[in-house]
C-alpha cells in the first residue's frame, strides 16, 4: 500500500483496506479487480501490483 500512496499520492481519493480470512488479498481500482491472491494462488511480486495499477489508469 505505501508503493501505491507514494506513487499516485496525489491521484488517489481513497484507499480502503477490508480484513478477510483465508489470506485474501485483492487489489480494484474503481471497479476493476487489477490482482487477487486467491486467484493467482501466490503473493504479488514487488512492484507488480505497482504496474498494474498503473496500466488501468492510463486506459
Amino acid at each position: 500500500m505505501a508503493e501505491l500512496t507514494r506513487a499516485f499520492e496525489y491521484n488517489i481519493e481513497a484507499i480502503e483496506l477490508i480484513p478477510s480470512d483465508g489470506g485474501k488479498f485483492e487489489v480494484t481500482v474503481g471497479d476493476n479487480l487489477v490482482y487477487s491472491k486467491l486467484q493467482t494462488k501466490r503473493h504479488a511480486e514487488p512492484g507488480e501490483v505497482l504496474g498494474l495499477v498503473k496500466q488501468v489508469i492510463k486506459e
